[in-house]
This record gives C-alpha cells, sequence and structure tokens, in this order.
C-alpha cells in the first residue's frame, strides 16, 4: 500500500519502525525534511523536479497548505512537459517522485480534508498484533 497507492501515504508511527524502513529502502536517494525546515519546501521542489523520493517526517494534525498541489497531485502538462505549480512557481515534475509522510503521535485525528488527500496507513505496534 504504502509504494503502490494512487495517493501518497501518510503513516501513523509511533514507534518509528515506517521511518526506519523507508529510509532503509531508499538510502540512497532519500531526502528526509521536516514542517519546521526552513528550507523543507527547496527540498521538496528538487525531489519533485530529479525525481527523488522525499520523507516528510514528524506531521502534526494539521499540514502545511502550501503541500495541497502536491498531495493532491495537481500535475498539468505544458510545452509537452509535466509540470507542478509549486506556490508561485512551476516546476517540472519527474513519474519517479515519490512522496512519504510520516506522524508520531500516536492517535492523531485528521480532519476530512486531509484524510481525502492521502492514505492514511497505521503502523502502530499494539499488544493484539504481536500475539500473532
Amino acid at each position: 500500500m504504502i509504494t503502490r497507492s494512487r495517493r501518497w501515504p501518510l503513516i501513523i508511527d509511533p514507534q518509528g519502525q515506517a521511518n526506519k524502513w523507508i529510509k532503509e529502502m531508499d538510502r540512497e536517494t532519500i531526502k528526509t525534511i521536516k514542517l519546521t525546515e526552513l528550507n523543507y519546501a527547496k527540498t521538496l521542489e528538487t525531489g519533485i523536479r530529479f525525481g527523488n523520493p522525499v520523507l516528510l517526517e514528524n506531521v502534526e494534525e494539521k499540514l502545511d497548505p502550501g503541500l495541497d498541489p502536491v498531495l493532491q497531485k495537481q500535475i498539468i502538462k505544458k510545452g509537452g512537459q509535466s509540470i507542478i505549480r509549486l506556490g508561485d512557481s512551476d516546476v517540472p515534475y519527474s513519474n519517479d517522485f515519490r512522496f512519504f509522510i510520516t506522524s508520531k503521535l500516536p492517535n492523531p485525528h485528521y480532519l476530512p480534508e486531509i484524510c481525502i488527500k492521502v492514505t492514511i496507513i497505521n503502523f502502530t505496534v499494539t499488544p493484539k498484533g504481536l500475539e500473532d
């Protein structure tokens, strides 16, 4: 589901297992960002342009509205090239780009506006899950 879904995954990951797995899966090229970093948008833009996977870590229950074009995959064709509009600039879109979002919150409540833009995957380990 994480790699094959039509929408980008938002992974509930309080123990950090998904984070570790994603970083290991693409250890050569993955870029890790947080919404609290000043240059996160530039790193995301570079990932989109060159087709590098990007991991957005430790999100809270609200996401930056600037991520909406990426989350909704608002990709358009312009002059035979795929582009996405980020802020006030058009960025060439590489089909190799992948985007992962993780949250350390153990029981987040995401608004429907966020739920329809992402695939929510719960990586929380529970005692019942450990029984199998």
